[in-house]
């Protein structure tokens, strides 16, 4: 390529050189540090062979005027003095790919007949010498470093760029990859612009530290062909003015802060070949209509927000052999005409929005790489011939929806290295292998799909295999562990959550392959296997989910690579003696839900994971625990019997970002440390335990809590106004506890809050907000039940819910709930519960669904109208308004909340008729409207057949199914009941307010109903109330789901 760069004319006229050319040869020989056993040119050289015949060097009438001694792994030897700036007859020299470790030489002036200099990778550092500049003949110069080789440290300040290329008017080529280019500041393209330079075809300035805009002055260099820029940071956009470079084969700006749309008048240059915009996570753009054009070869756009879809004319492209879209925002369908890219070898569409069946590839017989994994695609595999891809190596199509068999030809691909179909809906057992020729298969990752059957003991015919994972399917039968010894390259086993009963020996076993990963949760385990105790590279073990009894045993501990180890939800009670010797690498240890009991001291100083919940495990924390959790990110005691104070120590756990110990019998001041030094806490539960004292006013104005829950203890005091300062809080739980404040308006500024929960506290005053700044868009779930709230319900407050508004495709949502991904390239997380009222019972939700939306304002002192704005709220799900003094009609607008499950109005003072409108309701399970004063017919719907009668007892004016009244007969109140009517409101709130008083009054409370002079229906009706109020506040029956 460079003699094609080589200028053809050349004024140096060559004599018979003298005969100085070879003695100044091994003057250069012998002065420079080489490693001669490595050396394949210098080594050699020798006064017996002539020395234009050297390996290396390159004569023209006895004059040395190509000189490459590149890959010598040259150490040292030239300096300013050296032997090599004699050759003044030299045109080329290449010194790359060694290791001088020494500042550049400026000697090189003297070589003025010189036009490629190659120096690349050739371990120089420092200031790039001027007298480079002053070899006006230069036609192509490389300085460029590879990271893959060398750390480069050459940089370009003094002269600066602009000054270095000023005499370089013949250069053709000039590659600075790695070199410094940071002084020339944001002015580096005018420094190329404003240079005499018209005849530059290739500039290539990766990794150089440039920054600032991308100019449209470069065009001023016409000639280019190759622009490489990447790993820059340019922080622009791209502009439009680079389709002016007609002659633009190459450009590649790949991970370089590009913003904005990407021009697409660039994709149709007519030459342009290579495009790399990979790595712009803030670029733009879509991609053409393309006219017919051959000439693409690699297009990569991975990682940048290109969205639309795929055109039909991708296929015009018969040269392409690398197209990389991964982690884009593509949708639509994949084009048939794909299949017409016959030379591609490097397919990568995966993390974009394909949806639509998988295209057939069998035409693409050069395919190595075929990866559509993170996409929506469905349907099955037989479209392809597999068979018919003879070079295919890696096969990736995870986290999709496709369907029917596993295509068993895969296996007999010679070439094929790695198969990943996880996370998908391949269904049907997996037949036995015939005639395996996948010897070099070392990954078989088939992994949550619905596959059944035995397991295919013909897997074990693939030796090459390191990788097989099998967990989350139906697999069945029984599985001796053992047969995996075959397997002797095998180092990652998962065959969790199956059918399988997976048998093992608890004898020693130095005979099974060294693994580092054993994953057998859910395989109905008895025991321990015994070969584990030889594993000594295992880094991670999981055995939870099984029925494993009696003590840990010892030798557990001693596996010095183990980093992960999961025994939760076995029967273990104990240790087999305390843990000695943990690896020092221990980072995850969860052992919740067994049968532990005692004091626990036992804390890995390592470990950033650390669940001990739903265990016996008793006593108090130990005083310094802090000092064990200094690593700690997530530490649960949560459901044991732990007693005493909360430590202060544990503020010292700076990790520290999700704190349980949530269901103990724990006493004492809340920590006001909790909230003042934990910065990084983003996670606190302490419910259900029995802390006093006020909540401290002392949350930091950079708070990261999430989720903070306090429910259940004996908290009083009010709601401190700095908790507002927790911006991005989600889940809010103050429930159950003594809290005496009027609604806290001050937490409206946190637009990111979803679950609100003040029930069962000592709430009052009006509820609502007068400020306008703040909408709370993100609230799903409002408790603020068994209060003191009165006044009417505020509409306008309600319907800026918006969560509650929108309504979400509740199938594709399903999975979504609320949690908290602390690792950030793990599945563990954190996931929040909360406690709602369902059918009179506490219910807890162990996961909150982001789809579900519930209103619970029961149990209060609300009166009015129920705000006709609640029709708006479409997404509800539970809506419960009983046990106030609400009155007036149900408003017909309830008929619109399609999504509702669950609707509670009862024991207001509601009148009118129940609306047509809610026989409409598909969704609705649970109705109550019993105790108020509606009439008329009950409607008829399929969901109202199904309620029974308790959902309309109390309402002597309703007749109809399932009630015994019949319809047809007109009921007039009596005398007795329009006095009833006008006195409702006083006696309602009587009985309300009496409830504050509950303990030990109760015979008051009765006494002051006797005091109203009813008849015998009016007394029922209203003791009914009672009974039902006093169960609205004094209920404590739970369940969990």
């Amino acid at each position: 390529m460079w003699s094609m760069l080589l200028p053809l004319d050349n004024n140096v006229v060559f004599g018979r050189c003298l005969e100085d050319q070879q003695s100044l040869l091994l003057e250069l020989k012998n002065n420079l540090v080489y490693d001669s056993s490595l050396s394949k040119k210098l080594v050699h050289w020798n006064e017996s062979v002539d020395y234009c015949n050297w390996n290396g060097v390159n004569c023209n009438d006895g004059c040395v005027i190509g000189l490459d001694l590149s890959k010598e792994s040259i150490f040292g030897g030239i300096d300013n003095s050296s032997s090599l700036f004699s050759l003044r007859f030299l045109r080329t020299l290449n010194l790359g790919f060694n290791s001088f470790n020494s500042s550049m030489p400026s000697g090189f002036n003297r070589l003025s007949n010189l036009s490629l200099l190659n120096m690349s990778n050739s371990g120089f550092d420092g200031q790039i010498p001027i007298e480079i500049s002053n070899l006006t003949g230069l036609v192509s110069l490389d300085l460029s470093t590879s990271f893959l080789f060398q750390v480069s440290t050459l940089k370009l300040e003094n002269p600066n760029l602009m000054t270095f290329v000023q005499n370089l008017s013949n250069l053709r080529v000039l590659i600075l990859d790695g070199v410094d280019l940071s002084a020339q500041g944001r002015e580096w393209c005018k420094a190329f612009s404003s240079s005499p330079l018209l005849n530059l075809r290739v500039l290539s300035l990766s990794r150089c530290s440039l920054n600032g805009p991308l100019d449209p002055s470069l065009v001023k260099l016409p000639s280019l062909s190759v622009i490489r820029l990447d790993i820059n940071i340019f922080s622009s956009r791209v502009p439009e003015e680079f389709a002016e470079f007609l002659n633009l084969t190459v450009l590649q700006l790949g991970t370089t802060r590009l913003l904005g749309v990407f021009p697409q008048s660039i994709f149709k240059v007519p030459n342009l070949h290579t495009i790399d915009l990979s790595n712009n996570d803030l670029l733009q753009g879509s991609l053409p209509d393309f006219q017919f054009n051959g000439a693409f070869q690699t297009l990569v756009l991975q990682g940048t927000k290109f969205s639309g879809t795929l055109p039909e004319s991708i296929g015009y492209f018969e040269n392409l052999t690398r197209l990389d879209l991964a982690s884009c925002n593509f949708v639509g369908s994949i084009p048939n005409s794909i299949l017409n890219l016959t030379q591609l070898t490097y397919l990568d569409l995966s993390s974009n929005k394909f949806v639509g069946p998988v295209p057939s590839f069998s035409q693409l017989k050069n395919l190595t790489v075929l990866n559509l994994a993170h996409n929506r695609l469905n349907g099955s595999l037989l479209s392809t011939k597999w068979e018919e891809l003879p070079n295919l190596v890696n096969l990736d199509l995870r986290n999709n929806s496709i369907t029917g068999n596993v295509p068993s030809s895969l296996f007999n691909l010679q070439t094929i290295r790695k198969i990943q179909l996880n996370y998908n809906l391949f269904s049907g057992s997996l037949n036995e292998l015939s005639n395996v020729s996948s010897f070099l298969l070392d990954t078989l990752d088939l992994e949550s799909n619905r596959l059944e059957g035995p397991f295919p003991m013909s897997f074990l015919e693939l030796q090459g295999l390191k990788i097989l994972s099998l967990s989350f399917n139906n697999f069945t039968g029984r599985l001796n562990l053992t047969v995996f010894k075959q397997l002797k390259n095998i180092t990652r086993l998962e065959l969790s959550s199956n059918s399988l009963s997976v048998e093992t020996e608890s004898t020693d076993s130095s005979s099974f392959p060294q693994m580092t990963t054993l994953k057998l949760a859910s395989c109905n385990l008895r025991m321990f296997p015994g070969f584990l105790k030889n594993q000594s590279k295992l880094n991670t073990l999981d055995l939870s989910h099984n029925d494993l009894q009696g003590e840990i045993p010892l030798w557990i501990w001693g596996l010095e690579n183990l980093d992960q180890l999961n025994l939760s939800c076995n029967s273990l009670v104990g240790f087999e003696g305390p843990p000695k010797n943990l690896s020092s690498s221990l980072y995850l240890l969860d052992l919740h839900s067994n049968k532990f009991e005692g004091p626990l001291s036992f804390f890995p100083s390592s470990a950033a994971y650390l669940d001990f919940s739903n265990n016996s495990f008793s006593s108090a924390i130990i005083p310094a625990i802090g000092q064990y959790l200094s690593s700690t990110v997530f530490f649960s005691l949560s459901r044991n019997r732990i007693q005493g104070n909360i430590p202060e120590s544990i503020c010292d756990s700076k990790s520290l970002q999700v704190l349980d110990l949530s269901n103990n019998d724990l006493s004492g001041m809340f920590p006001q440390c909790l909230t003042e030094k934990n910065d990084n806490l983003v996670v606190l539960n302490l419910r259900e335990n029995a802390l006093n004292g006020s909540i401290p006013n002392a949350f930091p104005a950079n708070c990261g809590l999430r989720t903070l829950d306090l429910s259940g203890n004996n908290i009083e005091g009010r709601v401190p106004k700095s908790l507002s300062n927790c911006r991005y809080l989600e889940v809010l739980d103050l429930g159950k506890n003594s809290i005496d404040d009027i609604f806290p308006c001050s937490l409206k500024s946190i637009s990111t809050l979803r679950v609100l929960v003040l029930h069962s506290n000592k709430f009052h005053g009006k509820f609502g907000c007068q400020e306008r700044n703040g909408t709370w868009k993100s609230l799903q779930i409002v408790d603020i039940s068994r209060n003191y709230f009165n006044g009417r319900i505020s509409g306008k407050f309600v319907e800026k819910w918006k969560a509650m508004v929108g309504e979400e495709d509740f199938s594709k949502s399903r999975a979504n709930h609320l949690r908290f991904n602390f690792f950030k390239f793990s599945a563990v997380n954190y996931q929040d519960t909360v406690t709602i009222t369902s059918k009179g019972l506490d219910v807890e939700l162990t996961k909150i669904l982001t789809v579900f939306t519930s209103i619970d304002f029961s149990c209060n002192l609300f009166n009015g109208h129920i705000p006709a704005e609640i029709g708006e709220l479409k997404a509800l799900y539970l809506l419960n308004l009983s046990h106030n003094s609400l009155s007036g009609e149900i408003p017909s607008s309830i008929g619109n909340l399609s999504q509702l499950g669950s609707l509670d109005l009862s024991s207001n003072m509601l009148s009118g008729q129940i609306p047509l409108q809610l026989a409409g309701l598909s969704f609705l399970s649970v109705l109550n409207l019993s105790y108020n004063l509606l009439v008329g017919m009950i409607p008829i719907g399929s969901q109202f057949q199904t309620v029974s009668e308790d959902s309309f007892i109390g309402n002597e004016g309703l007749c109809g199914y399932p009630l015994p009244n019949k319809c047809g007969i007109a009921i007039q109140p009596s005398s007795s009941d329009t006095m009833e009517s006008s006195e409702n409101e006083f006696e309602w709130k009587y009985i309300i307010i009496t409830l504050g008083f509950i303990s030990g009054a109760i015979t008051g409370v009765i006494a002051g109903v006797f005091l109203w002079e009813k008849k015998s229906k009016a007394w029922m009706r209203w003791a009914s109330a009672l009974a039902l109020a006093l169960k609205c506040h004094n209920n404590t029956n739970k369940r969990r789901v």
